[in-house]
């Protein structure tokens, strides 16, 4: 048990289940503090009072949901969360508890006041999560042994401890497990500003010279996500370093992220793809997404998690009750015309 306990504790720094390289990087990229996380300023804003509020209280803090795309700095909070409160930090992910007994052995081996932290909870099987009702409520667990006449119940009492949920699809948690969070924060895309200074800050760590203008390239070209702008910014220390740039100006910038395929929308291979099989296969839609993912051989997860939220919120995608409609912005972007008065019909129904 304690040498399962030890794979689990990790330092703030570093998420399970990272590539070796991206856990050495992010050991030096990912913020510690709140006074370090920059964007998302009202969740900061009330996280911090959350946090104040449990130190004066000398009380664990309540457990916390966090909801939004890949990549916004979910796992940076709960780790932060972890930092401010004095905290160690369980993490393993919904998938990963496959059995109420691991759930058991995770949660009895936590200290009062410990961080649990679940990527994708809601991933979790129905079976996992009928136990976690309990642990969050009452912190007790009630685990049924044997079957028939021979069943009996062993209740295990848990320390008080705080679960920080991560999810990207929130609207898949179900009303029960939803409920038993105290705190509910919603992390959205980032401004270019706000990105240009992640990418500023992260060049100075990284010990790389980095010009204004080229920070804000990138920034532009990283669909609001800090993942993103990170390691396009490595990509770029690369290409730089392979030119023998001294630092990384607008036109070394604009160069790599062209050789990147990265055009200046800030959409990728995979996103004009999606966008061209609509305009083109489906005449600009309307298409279900689960035939847009057979027809581009991927999984309709990966399009809805991963894509469409970026495509949506840049305005390069509607969703309509028939199914995904390309925009204006999307004809204009591929050079394609666009039929408004038929497109305003299909939006319609």
């Amino acid at each position: 048990m304690n040498e399962e306990r030890e794979k689990l504790l990790i330092s703030p720094e570093i998420k399970r289940e990272e590539s070796e390289e991206d856990a050495v990087l992010n050991i030096s990229l990912r913020p510690l503090r709140l006074s370090e996380f920059v964007g998302q300023q009202d969740v900061l804003n009330s996280l911090k009072i959350s946090l104040s509020a449990a130190s004066q209280r000398k009380e664990p803090l309540e457990h916390v949901l966090l909801s939004g795309p890949p990549g916004l700095g979910k796992t940076s909070l709960a780790h932060i969360i972890a930092h401010e409160m004095s905290s160690k930090i369980t993490a393993t992910s919904g998938p990963a508890i496959e059995r109420a007994g691991d759930l058991i052995g995770i949660l009895t081996n936590l200290e009062k006041g410990d961080i649990l932290f679940i990527d994708e909870i809601h991933r979790l099987s129905k079976v996992v999560e009928e136990f976690l009702y309990p642990a969050m409520e009452n912190f007790q667990i009630d685990f049924v042994i044997d079957k028939g006449p021979y069943a009996k119940t062993i209740k295990f009492n848990l320390k008080p401890f705080t679960l920080v949920g991560a999810t990207t699809r929130s609207g898949l948690l179900t009303a029960p497990l939803r409920g038993r969070f105290g705190i509910f924060h919603h992390l959205d895309f980032y401004s270019p500003e706000d990105l240009s200074t992640i990418i500023k800050h992260s060049a100075k760590k990284l010990d790389i010279k980095i010009d204004d203008d080229a920070s804000l390239e990138i920034a532009r070209r990283s669909r609001g996500t800090p993942r993103i702008a990170n390691r396009l910014l490595r990509r770029i220390r690369d290409y730089a370093q392979v030119k023998l740039a001294k630092k990384i100006d607008l036109g070394t910038a604009a160069a790599a992220l062209d050789n990147l395929r990265i055009d200046k929308a800030g959409l990728d291979e995979i996103d004009r793809k999606v966008l061209k099989v609509i305009l083109e296969t489906y005449a600009g839609g309307p298409v279900g997404v689960e035939s847009l993912a057979a027809t581009l051989n991927e999984e309709a997860d990966t399009l809805i998690d991963t894509v469409e939220p970026f495509l949506l919120k840049a305005g390069f995608l509607k969703r309509t009750s028939r199914g995904r409609l390309a925009t204006e912005l999307a004809y204009n972007h591929f050079g394609i015309k666009y039929n408004k008065e038929k497109q305003e019909q299909l939006f319609e129904k």
